[in-house]
């Protein structure tokens, strides 16, 4: 499909991937069209970016594109800020590299800037943000969409298929995959918008940071100057750049899609992840560059579309049904049948409690779980096979369900290059019974489906593996004297 065609500006535009969040105006006397970044941390394959270039066209307009990162989000970290700073850094050069104007905005001590969005929208003809359905992106469109002039458009940059271009109400994921299935030939092709007006020179609302060209050394010595968490540290696993994401669409082509189908289950093996969840979740990259990169290889149609099943069919599933959710990150979204069972057997004894100190250090009674957690927790990133174990072992490490779940997100979210997300929240919903009931009414779970280390254990090097990932050393961390609550239900931040 072509990127983004409206007959007229007056009901433009008329597109699945985007929406309108207002009524204000679209205005010619604006100086540019602004382009808001949150997550979508991509020069190309950026529909956001896309969706501004096409009204700045239209409008014969420039296209000022801006990425912001506070200092008092939740869990600011070395490791969350580090990341996306890297990202940033590239999305800058990749936008000059387009003919486009980008401006960064890094809070910290010497540099207060309130309202910038505001601001910097009140010389906008139109603005142009991410459709974000979890962590704090979908409050602040909605605040900044209420409180501004003009029109301000939520475009679709995580996802293959847009959800709106789905049937909507769709239940089950199997029903989901044959639709999603049908559509995806439909959006295989996107070519980016090329701007016909040079970049944006003009005033701004404020004197603004261009990390774009700043070295590593410059990176590091800013993050060390700001007022955040500095004992997690960044992943040496796994930094922020685009040259990362090549690096790993080239693996993924060469070692992993070979070995996926037998490898992807066992933690053990590295050929058996594309470790690319990261890069997803902050848009580095996007589904259609990894599926067009998966094309282009010569590998085997069936591990390809193995492959295909993990990235569009659950990951766009869990983005589609958070789409429908207030708080995709509540403990809420777990079905009632579900919670009930949880809550039924809340007062049962729990022989396994631990301390939030030891779950955050991984320095639990059990192995594997602490094999598990110390991938969070030095990694930033954790084996997809190994966090239904961790997830589904933390309802009985907690006092009750509902401490266990914002326990298992306050993790997640602190520790994991991929929280915050979607699909995360997805995979921890699954673990608490979002999911087809047992048929065994166990203590704790009720009827709710357990999940033992005995498939990680018993393959060959298994033991061997865990013990030696459960004895990494960690970096020590502040741990909250108290325990985690339900997240961000009344979290407010400033824009």
């Amino acid at each position: 499909m072509t990127s983004f065609l409206p007959a007229s500006l007056a009901n433009w535009p008329e597109h699945p991937r985007v929406r309108r969040l207002n009524e204000g105006p679209i205005g010619s006397g604006g100086r540019y069209v602004l382009c808001w970044l949150q997550q979508a941390l991509r020069a190309r394959d950026n529909p956001v970016i896309d969706a501004a270039v096409r009204l700045g066209n239209e409008l014969g307009l420039p296209v000022l594109v801006y990425h912001g990162l506070r200092e008092d989000y939740p869990f600011a970290s070395d490791r969350l800020h580090r990341f996306i700073l890297g990202a940033s850094r590239d999305l800058a050069i990749g936008c000059g590299q387009r003919g486009l104007a980008c401006v960064q905005y890094v809070d910290r001590a010497e540099k207060r800037e309130k309202g910038l969005v505001y601001r910097l929208a009140v010389d906008a003809a139109a603005l142009m943000l991410e459709d974000q359905p979890a962590f704090v992106a979908q409050w602040q469109a909605e605040r900044v969409a209420a409180k501004t002039g003009a029109a301000v458009f939520a475009v679709n940059a995580a996802c293959l298929v847009p959800p709106a271009a789905l049937d909507q109400g769709v239940g089950t994921t199997s029903a989901f995959r044959r639709r999603h299935e049908k559509a995806r030939e439909l959006w295989w092709f996107w070519s980016d918008e090329e701007p016909a007006v040079g970049p944006y020179d003009g005033p701004l609302a404020y004197k603004p940071d261009r990390l774009g060209g700043l070295s590593d050394a410059a990176l590091d010595g800013l993050l060390a100057s700001l007022a955040i968490d500095h004992a997690l540290a960044p992943s040496a696993m796994l930094p922020g750049s685009r040259d990362e994401v090549l690096v790993r669409l080239g693996r993924l082509t060469r070692e992993v899609l070979p070995a996926y189908a037998e490898a992807r289950n066992n933690a053990s093996r590295p050929e058996g992840a594309s470790t690319l969840s990261p890069y997803l979740h902050f848009g580095v990259v996007g589904p259609r560059e990894v599926m067009a990169a998966i094309k282009a290889s010569d590998v085997a149609e069936g591990s390809q579309q193995k492959f295909a099943d993990e990235l569009l069919t659950w990951r766009e599933w869990f983005h589609y049904k958070a789409r429908a959710m207030r708080v995709p990150e509540s403990y809420v979204r777990v079905p009632n049948w579900a919670r009930g069972q949880l809550e039924r057997h809340a007062a049962d004894p729990r022989p396994e409690l631990e301390t939030l100190g030891a779950l955050v250090h991984g320095e639990t009674r059990d192995e594997t779980w602490n094999a598990c957690q110390k991938q969070y927790l030095v990694d930033g990133w954790m084996h997809n096979n190994l966090r239904m174990y961790w997830a589904k072992r933390i309802i009985a490490m907690t006092p009750d369900p509902h401490i266990g779940w914002a326990t298992a997100c306050y993790l997640n979210d602190r520790l994991s290059l991929d929280g915050r997300d979607p699909s995360t929240y997805g995979n921890l919903a699954w673990a608490f019974g979002d999911a087809a009931p047992g048929y065994r009414d166990n203590p704790i779970y009720g009827l709710v489906q357990t999940r033992t280390d005995r498939s990680i254990r018993e393959r060959p090097g298994g033991p061997e593996w865990l013990s030696k990932a459960a004895a990494r050393p960690v970096p020590r961390l502040i741990v909250p004297e108290h325990l985690p609550e339900d997240p961000y239900v009344s979290e407010k931040l400033p824009i």
